[in-house]
């Protein structure tokens, strides 16, 4: 059988290395030899001997998103194989932990890691019971994250010259040593997605970089998540 679609382009090829690699644009295929997490309903195929397990519902076996009491349910991925993993066709990333970094992310970003990684649970500083209860989950250790965005993020820079200020709802994470608060605007919500009244952004100060996605999460695709 011919044709583009079984082009060098499509064909997947067997895996050299342990581990994460980005098999195309919307999905992160992962050689299994031991166990890694993803999220729950995230595999799409996979081959060899595998097995499955649901984590439990306590903290352990969730990442929090931005909205207080929603969480993300994740799986165990064991055995000696092959994985591929994606969500609504998002675009996929992969981020490298290694010694002494720290990754803040919305859980809803969150496709797959390497069980390398520790990650816990806080709330977003300067965005408590005012903020509507922003939780992100931190990164730490050594290996690889799989992130999924809605579009292709943009990588900010931050300065202590130059703070940033991003849409809560937009805001995929940001590394160590930035420190957050909540901005309020009067004015900026009649002029931004045709709102009104006082707008909430997130304001990073300090060193590093904020990772944003280019579209924001609609009631829609809040129920969708």
């Amino acid at each position: 059988m011919k044709g583009d679609l079984f082009s060098s382009d499509h064909m997947v090829q067997p895996a050299v290395t342990p581990g994460m690699t980005v098999q195309n644009a919307k999905s992160i295929k992962y050689a299994v030899n031991g166990d890694m997490l993803a999220r729950q309903g995230a595999m799409i195929a996979y081959r060899g001997d595998l097995q499955f397990e649901r984590k439990g519902q306590g903290v352990g076996g969730m990442l929090k998103r931005a909205v207080t009491g929603e969480g993300l349910p994740l799986m165990t991925v064991r055995g000696r194989g092959e994985a591929w993993f994606a969500h609504e066709a998002q675009n996929c990333f992969i981020v490298d932990i290694e010694p002494g970094d720290v990754f803040t992310v919305n859980g809803r970003n969150v496709l797959c890691f390497d069980s390398t990684l520790a990650y816990e649970i806080k709330t977003v500083k300067g965005a408590g019971i005012t903020g509507g209860g922003l939780f992100n989950s931190v990164f730490t250790g050594h290996g690889r994250l799989g992130l999924i965005c809605d579009g292709n993020p943009l990588v900010i820079p931050v300065s202590p010259q130059a703070p940033v200020f991003v849409d809560t709802d937009a805001v995929v994470g940001w590394t160590a040593h930035l420190h957050t608060s909540l901005h309020r605007s009067q004015s900026i919500g009649s002029m931004i997605r045709g709102g009104s009244g006082e707008a909430v952004q997130l304001k990073l100060e300090g060193e590093g970089v904020v990772v944003v996605r280019p579209s924001e999460v609609t009631p829609q695709k809040a129920q969708q998540h």
